[in-house]
């Protein structure tokens, strides 16, 4: 699959944000040959390290990656949060806490509103630069589904903030 692949009405674009500040490489490696594994080929952002948001931890690895599914976003849901369990996740009361993978449907096609009990697209798009900036990367183009700005435009906006982001070489599997 590559961006702009045709795709059929039932079949949407997805997009999820992947991050990890516990055993970082092995945990973002781990998590995209298990999405491959689970919903077939990828859209793989470049790799962002970033300091932890709302408490104190080592930095996280971040990254975008895109599928086309027919899957409900119950189902993909299940899907990342069995990964995240996979991969040692241990929920805790606080909300934000170090992990070692974190997996989070940002948007599913154009959908806007809550799904399956999931608000779409997420907030965290508009709030966070390592989450807009990886998906202007791969999705530049695209839409958002609420404020219908491009991602790059939005990126463009949040960039003058925030500045630029660390860029990680970290080779992902193929």
């Amino acid at each position: 699959m590559t961006p702009g692949s045709p795709r059929d009405a039932a079949t949407r674009r997805c997009w999820i944000s992947v991050g990890s500040n516990v055993d970082r490489k092995r945990s973002i490696r781990g998590a995209v040959a298990d999405l491959r594994r689970h919903f077939g080929g990828l859209v793989i952002s470049p790799v962002y390290e970033t300091a932890a948001v709302g408490f104190e931890g080592d930095a996280f690895y971040n990254l975008v990656v895109g599928m086309d599914s027919d899957q409900s976003v119950a189902a993909i849901n299940q899907t990342l949060r069995d990964i995240e369990d996979a991969h040692g996740r241990v929920r805790g009361p606080k909300k934000f806490a170090p992990r070692t993978l974190d997996l989070d449907l940002l948007t599913w096609g154009d959908a806007a509103g809550t799904i399956d009990g999931c608000a779409l697209p997420r907030d965290e798009i508009l709030k966070y630069a390592f989450v807009l900036k990886p998906l202007a990367d791969v999705a530049p183009t695209e839409r958002h589904p609420e404020t219908g700005q491009t991602y790059a435009a939005l990126w463009e906006q949040m960039a003058q903030d925030t500045g630029t982001l660390g860029r990680v070489p970290l080779a992902l599997p193929a």
